[in-house]
């Protein structure tokens, strides 16, 4: 399938970048947590997972992160890209769904457990690693919520592979709600509460309101990502689950089509985004006003970091990753969503996002 149609569409974000200014720092030391915990057993899997530049990610999520906190963050984007290559996407459990739940399981309970613990799985003694680091910096709270949404996403990748294993295409509303928590999007946001030293009240953070922003900004990064890493996917055969696919298969659609349509549906949910963000936000307190400004960078910044980053430019093999490439001069950017797709409130899993939400 050729890719050339994604490169036709700009993107709508009225909210503007922000970057936080110790990104090399923070890049520098995230590299060396990387050599120092083993995680990258040969030259190409480290090639691949500096790559990624999550420092540069995850400092456009947080640009006012305390340092500690936002290297805890940037670590565990790292481990994340590279389990999911090693893990998810490729590899013997890539299509078998009871093998990666055993495998994920005991990943995710070294995420939990605190103090000492041996394992020869280099990935679950590095996010154990991590949840000591978490630990340290941030209250059991923010702990437990990011545990939570971590359990969430290995839960969404299990859906993913048992699709894949059965040959089975979602259908539009499955894959969204399977994407809300394929995507990694629900422990990416819950480390703006570590990353940034926060401690947003329950009555705030698990309030329908809430909980329809963050699901929003989740969908939106996670549809933007379809389109960056399209192209990617498609030289390594990996595009049996993604928007464009999906709606090509159930509507019958060419791949520009499918593209329209995609695009248009997730200008629809940033757009419902924007407006609840700005209703709800006079009435916020302190912390959950910064949590909801980081929402907003974070889309803006998954876009900026997904132009550049070597990991959807490069297509063939570790070896070609470029180092680190400039912006486009010319930013693919509107300043209007693109209209005629499908209305989103006709969509069962996500249409409760346009009820009254009320903080």
């Amino acid at each position: 399938m050729s890719s050339t149609a994604l490169d036709t569409l700009p993107f709508y974000c009225p909210i503007p970048p922000a970057l936080h200014p110790d990104v090399d720092a923070v890049e520098r030391l995230a590299h060396a947590w990387i050599d120092e915990c083993g995680l990258c057993p040969t030259p190409a899997s480290r090639a691949w997972a500096i790559g990624t530049n999550s420092a540069e990610f995850y400092a456009r999520f947080a640009p006012r992160a305390d340092l500690e906190g936002l290297l805890v963050a940037v670590c565990w984007v790292y481990w994340g890209f590279a389990f999911d290559d090693a893990r998810c996407d490729e590899g013997p459990l890539a299509a078998d769904p009871a093998g990666f739940a055993a495998m994920a399981g005991t990943v995710q309970r070294a995420l939990e457990i605190p103090g000492p613990l041996h394992t020869d799985d280099r990935y679950a003694a590095a996010v154990h690693d991590l949840g000591e680091r978490i630990r340290c910096c941030a209250g059991p709270v923010q702990s437990r919520r990011f545990q939570h949404a971590h359990r969430a996403w290995l839960a969404g990748v299990q859906w993913q592979i048992g699709n894949r294993a059965a040959g089975r295409m979602p259908t539009l509303d499955d894959y969204l709600t399977m994407r809300l928590h394929s995507a990694g999007g629900e422990p990416t946001y819950a480390l703006l509460e570590i990353a940034n030293g926060l401690d947003v009240p329950a009555a705030e953070m698990d309030s329908p309101a809430v909980c329809a922003l963050t699901e929003m900004a989740i969908l939106v990064a996670a549809l933007d990502n379809d389109r960056h890493s399209l192209a990617k996917e498609a030289g390594r055969g990996q595009t049996d689950q993604n928007i464009v696919t999906v709606l090509m298969a159930q509507e019958a659609f060419t791949a520009r089509q499918a593209l329209h349509e995609a695009v248009a549906l997730r200008d629809s949910v940033l757009d419902r985004f924007l407006t609840l963000r700005a209703e709800i936000t006079p009435r916020a307190g302190t912390d959950l006003r910064r949590y909801l400004d980081d929402l907003g960078h974070g889309i803006r910044g998954n876009i900026e970091w997904g132009l550049r980053v070597p990991r959807y430019l490069s297509l063939a093999d570790a070896g070609s990753l470029p180092g680190r490439p400039t912006a486009p001069e010319q930013m693919p950017w509107s300043d209007r969503p693109l209209r005629g797709g499908r209305d989103p409130q006709r969509l069962p899993s996500i249409s409760w996002w346009w009820q009254d939400l009320a903080l």
